[in-house]
């Protein structure tokens, strides 16, 4: 007997996007991703705010966040009020910059905020030790694996890569191309759009998005909706013979038994 997880609807493959600091470009940048059906995350900090509103360049202000972010369909998460190497500072200040940020992004937008993206990509285990008593559920690091696994330690979350990698569209296409029906497949994109007017490169993420985006076996998702569904997934509990399952979560979960798929409705109890 094989038992693997499917994404919602029964789909194999999901795709996220993460892009830090809150910046003038993630104007564009939402723009080229709501084209085709994408979803990011965008990983903010609140001390950072632009006093006035950017024009072309440099951090938002907090009203052009609120007015690009709110009800956009896309995920806003903690990227630590300063911006600082969270390792580095004594454990009382880290742990101001972590919860500070997330009240703050959680007054700004009427959300419970549980994500987070590492500033500079650095952490060691005192901080991710920070993050669980703080309530956030999985931060990102900058570790690019080239690969597609569900993730097993959310609070060391890393990426299939970065929009920079120069394998980036060969990663899109063993993504793609790989339509074997086993294990699921979660494709992880992070950046700064920053880095698109200073490379002049926004072109890559246009060919990204027209080539990732619009499909009907990939599910769009930004990154707490793919960790929820992975908890929800992970409590199903299976009978002893292994022919009933019972979800005890409140949102219905997919997955693939010997080929076949089975949807389990919250709180039911189904034979397969």
């Amino acid at each position: 007997m094989n038992i693997f997880m499917l994404f919602p609807e029964g789909k194999q493959k999901a795709l996220t996007l993460s892009y830090d600091d809150g910046v003038f470009q993630d104007i564009r940048f939402m723009r080229i991703i709501d084209k085709y059906g994408l979803k990011c995350t965008f990983n903010i900090n609140t001390g950072c705010f632009s006093e006035t509103d950017a024009e072309k360049r440099g951090r938002l202000s907090e009203k052009q966040a609120l007015e690009l972010y709110s009800d956009s369909g896309h995920e806003v998460a903690v990227h630590a009020v300063s911006h600082p190497f969270l390792e580095e500072l004594p454990t009382h200040i880290a742990n101001q910059e972590i919860i500070s940020d997330r009240k703050k992004i959680e007054e700004l937008f009427g959300t419970v905020c549980r994500g987070m993206a590492y500033p500079f990509g650095t952490y060691s285990d005192d901080v991710v030790e920070l993050l669980r008593l703080n309530g956030i559920a999985y931060s990102r690091t900058a570790k690019a694996t080239g690969g597609f696994k569900i993730p097993s330690d959310w609070l060391r979350l890393n990426p299939t890569c970065h929009h920079k990698d120069a394998r980036l569209f060969e990663y899109c296409d063993s993504f793609l191309e790989d339509d074997r029906y086993c294990r699921p497949k979660l494709f992880y994109l992070w950046g700064h759009t920053y880095e698109f007017d200073d490379k002049d490169n926004w072109d890559i993420i246009e060919k990204f998005a027209e080539k990732m985006g619009g499909r009907d076996n990939i599910w769009y998702a930004v990154n707490i909706d793919i960790y929820d569904y992975v908890m929800a997934y992970n409590r199903l509990i299976f009978s002893a013979d292994g022919h009933k399952v019972y979800n005890p979560s409140a949102i219905p979960v997919w997955f693939s038994c010997n080929k076949e798929t089975v949807k389990v409705n919250p709180g039911e109890t189904v034979m397969f």
